[in-house]
């Protein structure tokens, strides 16, 4: 069926056989997660490998650090509109559709992980307010709609849509008052990926993850923030990258990608330099003020070789190669440098939620390991295939990036 109509104006896209055999291996993907899930709803979390000691499981190492890697579409969407980098308007309709992915994506999981998503209005009900995970639900709901209607006016401007003139009037004025959401976005961002890390860091009885603090926010807080910001803009042009390779075709210019990198860079090393200043200080200060020893913590097979794959490969490696001009000139380098930045903060939520919770509290107990289920793993492909499946439709039939055509112009 030829679909060339729906096409954003002046591009081509594959054929559409070629495109209905990549959809083909997302619906295997979402399948999977689907027989996953109907096991987990239907029989209980007796399917998972979650018990008493391991109350957080993949499902949320997974949250986690698609939150966070989601960042991109709040700090994109403030340097862009508040701050006024006029030349990142090239990379923010693709910063919003993975934020919305993420966000999305992750309130899926959690439907799953609570065991009984009818009851998920609970929490907005009968909130408990003196927990950080009630601030973190609003936020992450309240700006998954933020995302909504930042992605409407993108999803307006699809080639045929646009052509009724009230829905073409309708999108013309969102982007006008874009800004406002902007700026709401990057207020309930802050503030959730914020106490997602200050959960761990007031878990007194779990010393791998409890930090001091200021007020009443412990150190984790700022951490959090600071490596999702940091992280955030790599993954969205990380992406972008990938989304060239695939397609053969140049959808932003260099420059784009070489300031997203830059900033990226500079907010990796500040991040770096406060959390190797915490990781120092909880290994030589505040472990041994309690009775222990560093060594405690990193026990098969949750070595020290996290402690090396989290901050040296996935934190100080990149952080040198994306803060290098030479380093940002080259293309594949770049791509290199950045994924290895997602993969620092990912490792980074892993040790935080299941490294925190395989040491023991109690003297009669042991150090635990966990490994998941392939009904967990299974829900966890569905979160990748669901992004997988929404990125490419906004990709063929969206005019995500407004300068494909002008580097692209074989295209008709």
């Amino acid at each position: 069926m030829d679909d060339s109509k729906f096409w954003p104006k002046g591009t081509t896209r594959c054929k559409p056989v070629h495109f209905g055999l990549w959809m083909l291996f997302c619906l295997a993907l979402a399948g999977w997660a689907l027989v996953s899930a109907f096991l987990c709803l239907y029989k209980g979390l007796n399917q998972t490998n979650m018990n008493d000691y391991f109350a957080f499981g993949v499902w949320i190492v997974v949250d986690l650090a698609i939150i966070a890697l989601g960042a991109g579409a709040f700090f994109t969407g403030f340097m862009n509109y508040v701050l006024r980098r006029e030349e990142l308007k090239n990379i923010i309709n693709a910063a919003v559709i993975i934020g919305f992915i993420c966000y999305s994506g992750a309130i899926m999981m959690l439907g799953i992980d609570i065991g009984q998503p009818i009851r998920g209005w609970f929490g907005f009900w009968h909130a408990n307010v003196h927990s950080m995970l009630t601030e973190v639900m609003f936020c992450i709901t309240t700006y998954l709609i933020v995302l909504i209607v930042e992605f409407v006016p993108l999803i307006l401007e699809n080639r045929q849509i646009n052509k009724v003139p009230d829905l073409h009037f309708f999108a013309h004025n969102l982007h006008t008052i874009m800004i406002v959401f902007a700026a709401t976005g990057t207020f309930l961002s802050f503030f959730h990926q914020g106490s997602l890390g200050g959960m761990y860091g007031v878990l007194y009885a779990r010393p791998f993850a409890a930090r001091g603090g200021v007020l009443i926010w412990p150190w984790t807080f700022f951490l959090f923030i600071l490596s999702a910001i940091a992280a955030g803009p790599s993954f969205t042009t990380s992406i972008v990258m990938i989304t060239e390779i695939v397609t053969g075709k140049k959808l932003t210019t260099h420059k784009v990608k070489m300031l997203m990198a830059k900033v990226s860079g500079s907010l990796l090393l500040f991040y770096l330099v406060l959390k190797i200043a915490d990781t120092l200080y909880w290994a030589f200060v505040q472990t041994p003020a309690m009775g222990l020893s560093p060594s405690v913590y990193y026990q098969a097979p949750y070595g020290t070789w996290l402690l090396i794959a989290e901050l040296g490969i996935g934190g100080v490696l990149p952080c040198i190669l994306l803060l290098s001009p030479q380093v940002r000139e080259s293309y594949w380098i770049l791509l290199l440098a950045m994924l290895l930045n997602c993969f620092g903060v990912t490792m980074n939520r892993f040790v935080m939620t299941i490294q925190s919770l395989a040491v023991p509290v109690l003297p009669f107990e042991k150090f635990y390991a966990y490994l998941p289920t392939w009904q967990e793993w299974g829900i966890s492909a569905g979160v990748i295939a669901y992004g997988f499946i929404i990125f490419s439709l906004a990709y063929r039939y969206l005019p995500v990036f407004p300068q494909e055509t002008k580097l692209n112009p074989t295209t008709d």
